[in-house]
């Protein structure tokens, strides 16, 4: 299945969110919540969307309920988004699973982050990130390169030896160096998705192709405003957003798990009725909640 909005310079869409995936009050999947969720970030600016990355709570949930989650969201806006499946675990033959599902569920793509925890060794990175790609079939690869969360950084000789790779065409960065990413654009030839909500801008300005945020969930809009703003080389107009955005992703990147405050932003919007989590991770505490209400509230996200 072909992306409906992928192009050369931005294969996976501007502006993705990386979707909460939403849980009944008993723990258990929530499909229902899944698409009016789904349906609401695309109304409100998102082009993209990732479902089952880590801030969907992948480890937690198994291949049945990953599976059933994204015939949902292609089924609720698959025609009008790029809808990227998570598929990066520490378990090659797990990724490998994942990856295989998703391209018989009609999947437009995949994420694959670097095996976390194990922290393998560079050869060992590249053969899983190959070996997901190859279980794909033809599905565009976006890799994430995390290694606040893995570990382990995916070294420039690895980008390098998967440049020619026809498969794996971006990189969602949370490694927060802006220099080097400007240098494996241009060596590369990979498409850089910036993957830390307070860089956006500066990733954007420097030619990335787009954001996966967090975020995004309470600010998909104003997100869009910003991509179309640096597209049109009004800078003034991009930082003004950035800006007026400030609070917000202080309190929802800052204070706890971004799952967290994600799932008490959708809660606080009317979108989700509750934010059930699912263990290790807790449900936001009233504080933590009144910290996204206040942050959202400054940033004009949330009426009093």
């Amino acid at each position: 299945m072909t992306s409906p909005l992928a192009t050369e310079a931005a294969p996976f869409g501007r502006v993705l969110t990386a979707m909460v995936t939403p849980f009944t009050r008993e723990g258990e999947l929530d499909l229902d919540a899944a698409q009016k969720v789904a349906t609401y970030l695309v109304d409100h600016g998102n082009d993209g969307l990732v479902i089952s990355g880590t801030t969907g709570e992948s480890p937690t949930t198994t291949v049945e309920e990953d599976g059933r989650l994204l015939v949902a969201v292609l089924e609720a806006v698959g025609d009008r988004a790029t809808v990227v499946a998570g598929v990066g675990t520490n378990d090659t033959r797990h990724s490998v699973a994942l990856a295989q599902q998703a391209k018989k569920a009609g999947a437009h793509g995949t994420l694959v982050v670097t095996p976390y925890y194990s922290k393998p060794p560079q050869s060992g990175i590249l053969s899983h990130f190959t070996q997901v790609a190859r279980a794909g079939g033809d599905l565009p690869v976006m890799l994430y390169d995390i290694p606040g969360r893995s570990g382990v950084k995916i070294a420039d000789e690895t980008y390098l030896a998967m440049a020619d790779d026809p498969q794996i065409v971006a990189m969602k960065d949370a490694v927060g160096d802006l220099s080097r990413g400007s240098w494996l654009m241009n060596e590369t030839g990979l498409k850089i998705y910036s993957g830390d909500d307070p860089l956006n801008l500066p990733w954007l300005a420097m030619g990335a192709s787009g954001i996966v945020s967090v975020v995004a969930h309470a600010a998909s809009r104003q997100y869009a405003d910003m991509v179309a703003a640096v597209d049109a080389g009004d800078l003034p107009t991009a930082r003004a957003i950035h800006h007026q955005l400030l609070p917000a992703v202080s309190a929802m990147m800052n204070h706890t798990q971004g799952a967290i405050t994600a799932k008490a932003a959708m809660q606080l919007l009317g979108v989700l009725e509750h934010r059930t989590m699912r263990d290790p991770l807790p449900d936001a505490t009233d504080d933590e909640v009144a910290i996204v209400r206040d942050g959202l509230m400054a940033s004009g996200l949330l009426e009093s």
